[in-house]
């Protein structure tokens, strides 16, 4: 009767560990800018643009203790990418933009400090704002397949909380909002410092 108890016991421990290596998951809430650079192209298109901010909401799944898959989604609240051609016409657009996307993580711990690297596939929405701030009422909505890296750490400031601090990039074509003259030809690298809070359950 006690050894049956006994490995009962065991079974119990065994399962509340796996239980727990499987529950290895987080959620974070951050503050982030958006960074666009400036785009000289060959077709006479000068891109400029102002810094944007948000929000981004992330999900992680622990594959294993140093690897997780992680989901994003991000938006801002509203930046101006402007359109100089041959110098002469100037067309601002009033944007509001949107990331989803997933990475692969990896983790590396050094006590309460723990560096990681990402990448994954990303989709990022650029969404004309129809305000003032937009001059030519022909710009859509565009989406552009993107890819997404990034670094950064996680400062542990209890078992359940850190804090989480990151550089995150985006390659991507520069938008046209589907308009020809606005066509560039040239790529982008989006640049996002993040910052905000995790939490792990």
């Amino acid at each position: 009767m006690k050894k049956i108890a006994f490995i009962a016991f065991l079974l119990s421990v065994c399962a509340s560990a796996g239980w727990a290596q499987e529950s290895r998951q987080d959620v974070s809430v951050s503050g982030m800018g958006l960074i666009e650079p400036f785009i000289a192209s060959q077709t006479d298109v000068l891109v400029h643009s102002t810094p944007a901010y948000g929000a981004l909401a992330s999900y992680r799944f622990m594959l294993t203790p140093s690897s997780a898959l992680e989901a994003n989604y991000g938006i801002t609240y509203q930046n101006n990418i402007s359109y100089t051609i041959s110098s002469t016409n100037y067309y601002p657009v009033n944007t509001r933009t949107q990331e989803a996307s997933a990475a692969y993580v990896r983790s590396f711990v050094f006590r309460k400090y723990n560096p990681f690297l990402e990448a994954g596939p990303a989709a990022l929405i650029f969404d004309p704002i129809r305000n003032l701030g937009t001059r030519n009422l022909d710009e859509k909505q565009q989406t552009q397949i993107s890819f997404l890296y990034g670094a950064g750490f996680a400062y542990e400031i209890s078992p359940s909380f850190d804090i989480r601090a990151e550089y995150r990039g985006f390659v991507t074509k520069v938008p046209t909002f589907g308009l020809d003259y606005q066509k560039t030809n040239k790529w982008y690298n989006i640049y996002q410092p993040v910052l905000g809070v995790a939490y792990h359950f």
